[in-house]
């Protein structure tokens, strides 16, 4: 179960990454339009949102490991066919089957993790949010050579297949695990999620955060070419900002099972964001790398969040429950976030209103973060609810 569930998160995030660094060999290869493209870069929130949504449904009727090794069929399915496709229409439709895939497993993973290790959620959130970061940056970083010695984007893309395929074999064993629920075992579905405070304040700091760390993603290098930058700089800048989430990611989830109370840990690292985006609008150039180093600090809540959707949560369906809701209102919200930075970016002319606009947001995080940093569970919500209502 340990080396299913590394694997796994190793392989949530190369089928919405890779097509990034290629993105031009694919555009001309393909004779792909600009629409086409521009739908291309937005199907990974997308997906996220809209299939993230059905897996806790899809996990009680088929069970959670089921699905999962149908999540992980479908990524390899879709990277395969869409790395040898001339077509068009058929790549999106693959890319959206991958995607699929990887969101629906993505919002499963805190659930396997709550039951199987319901003792050591931090650990073990830790160790896979760890393992997805890794496999973010091998996505982001290698998909270029491979294309490159191979002779094709076509390779880049499409070794990512047998990568999640690998990844496969350990869940051909797991399977075996699920169970038929009991009748009397207590469901927890997400529209009960969606009537709770505490549904509506995790879905939103998810979101939040996610929309934050998706526009530092997709505009922080641009940022740093018009302080004058190199391309070389500004991207070394941006691995300060990704990179340290990788060592951070091991400790903070760790750390955040430590306690009963995880909102001063988070107001730590939120406070992080406004002191480097107030820092990047004052002094952009003498102080970036410490901006940098701050932002990434401030991104690596994220597992933090992860960590308590577990935490929040009695029972593994509970979890996958606030997972869904969590994770799929989250990343319609997170969508927001590069778009609207672009948006600003185009209007005014320069990096000042997006990044007062980014420092606004942080301090809504902050305050999101209060609410969800108490120890309150959502099976308890919605039984003092049906108290309440009774």
């Amino acid at each position: 179960m340990v080396c299913g569930v590394l694997v796994l998160a190793f392989n949530l995030r190369p089928a919405a990454v890779s097509v990034g660094p290629v993105l031009a060999e694919v555009t001309s290869g393909l004779a792909m339009g600009n629409v086409a493209a521009g739908v291309l870069t937005a199907l990974p929130v997308v997906a996220f949102g809209a299939f993230g949504a059905l897996a806790p449904a899809a996990a009680r009727a088929t069970g959670v490991h089921r699905v999962t090794l149908l999540s992980l069929v479908a990524v390899v399915a879709g990277l395969v066919v869409r790395a040898m496709t001339t077509s068009v229409p058929l790549f999106l439709v693959m890319s959206v089957l991958a995607l699929a895939g990887m969101a629906t497993a993505n919002v499963l993973l805190p659930s396997l993790v709550k039951l199987h290790f319901p003792d050591r959620v931090g650990l073990f959130t830790a160790l896979y949010t760890t393992s997805l970061a890794t496999g973010l940056t091998a996505a982001s970083v290698l998909t270029v050579p491979v294309a490159q010695q191979l002779g094709s984007w076509r390779w880049g893309l499409g070794v990512w297949a047998g990568v999640a395929a690998v990844a496969a074999v350990p869940w051909l064993f797991l399977v075996r695990r699920d169970a038929v629920p009991r009748p009397e075992q207590r469901r927890v579905s997400l529209r009960e999620v969606a009537r709770t405070r505490l549904g509506w304040a995790m879905a939103l700091l998810f979101g939040l955060q996610s929309a934050q760390a998706y526009a530092v993603f997709g505009w922080f290098a641009q940022v740093y070419r018009d302080a004058g930058f190199s391309a070389g700089t500004a991207g070394l800048l941006l691995g300060v900002v990704t990179g340290i989430s990788i060592p951070l990611s091991l400790w903070l989830p760790v750390a955040a099972g430590r306690v009963t109370d995880q909102t001063r840990l988070m107001l730590a690292l939120l406070a992080c964001y406004p002191v480097g985006y107030l820092g990047l609008v004052l002094l952009p150039r003498p102080g970036a790398w410490l901006w940098a180093l701050l932002v990434g600090t401030a991104n690596s809540v994220f597992p933090v969040v992860l960590a308590l959707i577990g935490m929040r949560s009695r029972t593994s369906d509970g979890t996958a429950a606030l997972s869904g809701f969590t994770q799929s209102v989250g990343y319609a919200v997170a969508a927001v976030g590069p778009f609207g930075v672009g948006v600003l970016y185009e209007a005014t002319g320069g990096w000042t209103w997006p990044l007062l606009t980014l420092t606004a947001m942080s301090l809504v995080t902050a305050w999101l973060a209060t609410i969800v940093g108490k120890p309150v569970v959502i099976e308890d919500e919605l039984a003092t609810r049906s108290a309440s209502r009774t």
